[in-house]
């Protein structure tokens, strides 16, 4: 099992825990502040997922005028944890 908490940029959330299982599915996403609403949303969406999937749906998205956004610090976290890990 992959966890990482990884600290968004950015955005409203402040950080993102994120558990992946051995077999590259998303288990578990906490978004930590942010839209709760939306966070729950794009949490709720990846869990069971294969993380390299939903980092690659996610990865881009912007937030109004912003580069970046909860889903793309998601896409950033996952990536950054396979990384690590791999």
């Amino acid at each position: 099992m992959i966890e990482k908490d990884f600290v968004t940029r950015g955005t409203c959330s402040r950080m993102i825990h994120v558990k992946i299982d051995d077999e590259g599915i998303v288990r578990d996403v906490q978004f930590v502040k942010g839209c709760s609403g939306n966070t729950q949303g794009v949490a709720r969406l990846a869990i069971g997922r294969p993380a390299t999937e939903v980092a690659q749906t996610l990865r881009g998205i912007q937030c109004g005028p912003r580069p970046t956004s909860c889903p793309d610090q998601l896409a950033q976290a996952i990536d950054q944890a396979l990384q690590e890990n791999a």
